[in-house]
């Protein structure tokens, strides 16, 4: 399958986007390839990984539902195993924890003292970690939804800015970003469902690039909306690919915006079209594209979330195959 991707600016049409900038793709990539066995968790049974993020040194960090998979209802009970994994950048598991905390486990993200912030759909909370375990922050009532200060409603990501503020996805139930000091007080949140600025059919992904610019993946609307850290709507790239979600994303340190899409069609073999990456530069022109294999193609995939390490190396968590995918950079970073 090829692809084309190009950038419009001041696109205007006649809807409640107003302008916005459409993106295509480029032809496979010359930039990554998959890395085949990278790390012994590909032996230990992981289940769907979920979040994952990079702290320290390189390690990652896994957050996944052990045997747990989404059921609707959810269980009631809490996911005995441990279900947070921590892996140094050679792949090796250096610590598991995060057992009888979780009802259903979501959104990952390590800030810039090492803190392991995750959010559970199933309780309606979102937690912050020591990288050993040890609970500093809760936040939502349990098992409780809710729209106002003190509730969240199937929250899915949590992004930290440098001085500590944070911000949640909140997600499946509310459509909104929620802001919150570096104590966890509830400053204000913004959106609700819809498809025009500032709106969101499931918020999914959240990250903080330069400037504290807010760049949250809007799944259901297959696009990324860019917001200050007021809230105040600045841009919006959408995917004009012919697929159904655009779950996450993620920035490296140069500026590089990367984001997974996911093509639920089913196939004639009965597979799904699956998941591929692409990657903006700092200009936010697409410069490359692959899927699971490390070409332009895609395969039966479902890239749940994405993270960066400090070598530009790529890793996603694959929720179809229950595992964590590793993508070498091969030029310079």
């Amino acid at each position: 399958m090829k692809y084309v991707f190009f950038l419009l600016v001041l696109l205007a049409v006649v809807s409640c986007r107003g302008k916005s900038d459409t993106i295509k793709d480029v032809v496979g990539s010359e930039r990554f390839e998959l890395v085949e066995n990278w790390s012994e968790a590909g032996d230990i049974q992981l289940g769907q990984p979920t979040g994952i993020g990079v702290g320290k040194n390189d390690h990652l960090f896994i957050f996944h539902r052990a045997g747990r998979k989404w059921t609707e209802p959810f269980p009631d009970s809490v996911i005995s195993a441990n279900t947070i994994m921590e892996l140094d950048k050679s792949g090796k598991v250096v610590n598991t924890w995060g057992g009888n905390y979780f009802i259903m486990p979501h959104g990952l993200t390590v800030d810039k003292e090492n803190n392991i912030w995750v959010t559970d759909v199933g309780l309606h909370q979102v937690f912050k970690f020591t990288k050993e375990g040890r609970l500093l922050m809760k936040l939502g009532v349990v098992k409780q939804p809710g729209n106002d200060s003190l509730h969240f409603n199937l929250p899915t990501d949590i992004a930290v800015a440098d001085d500590g503020y944070f911000y949640v996805s909140d997600g499946y139930g509310n459509s909104r970003v929620v802001k919150f000091s570096p104590t966890g007080k509830y400053i204000k949140s913004w959106g609700r469902y819809g498809t025009c600025e500032g709106e969101f059919n499931i918020p999914h992904g959240i990250t903080i690039g330069e400037k504290n610019i807010i760049y949250v993946a809007d799944r259901q609307n297959n696009r990324v909306q860019l917001f200050d850290s007021s809230g105040n709507f600045l841009k919006e790239l959408k995917n004009d690919e012919d697929v159904e979600q655009l779950p996450s994303l993620t920035l490296d340190y140069k500026g590089n915006l990367y984001v997974i899409d996911y093509d639920p069609t089913i196939m004639e073999d009965s597979t799904v079209k699956g998941s591929t990456i692409f990657m903006f530069d700092s200009a936010q022109k697409v410069s490359t594209h692959f899927g699971a294999k490390g070409s332009g193609g895609r395969t039966s995939s479902w890239f749940h979330d994405i993270a960066i390490d400090s070598k530009g190396n790529i890793y996603v968590g694959d929720i179809r195959a229950s595992k964590v995918l590793k993508f070498r950079r091969k030029d310079l970073f």
